[in-house]
């Protein structure tokens, strides 16, 4: 793995092409490319970001359920929405063989 400017990571063109499905599982349910393709680093980078969007979708609904009013008028939906789009941009990078950081949760890493 090699990295390149903007947070961008560079992985072998073999490692990309046997793994872009799991690339995109990791943003649907992360512990399927956790578990079958943990010798991939392009995997293991999308299982990180998908489990970051997970978490954040987690953090945004407890909140927002636990604060009344805002929380359900602002915090849930706009957060939700955020998640998505985060969701959204990590399945592109995954299908177009990208190995980019996510905005604003990207530079968390869980999964090494």
């Amino acid at each position: 793995m090699e990295v390149k400017e903007n947070n961008v990571f560079e992985f072998t063109k073999e490692d990309i092409e046997q793994n872009k499905v799991m690339g995109v599982l990791a943003y649907i349910l992360f512990l399927i490319p956790l578990l079958a393709a943990k010798d991939s680093p392009f995997a293991k980078f999308h299982t990180n970001q998908g489990l970051l969007v997970f978490l954040a979708a987690l953090a945004v609904n407890i909140v927002g359920a636990i604060i009344p009013f805002i929380g359900w008028l602002l915090i849930l939906p706009l957060g939700n929405l955020a998640v998505f789009v985060l969701g959204i941009i990590g399945i592109i990078n995954a299908i177009n063989g990208k190995a980019k950081k996510l905005p604003i949760i990207g530079n968390i890493e869980i999964i090494k």
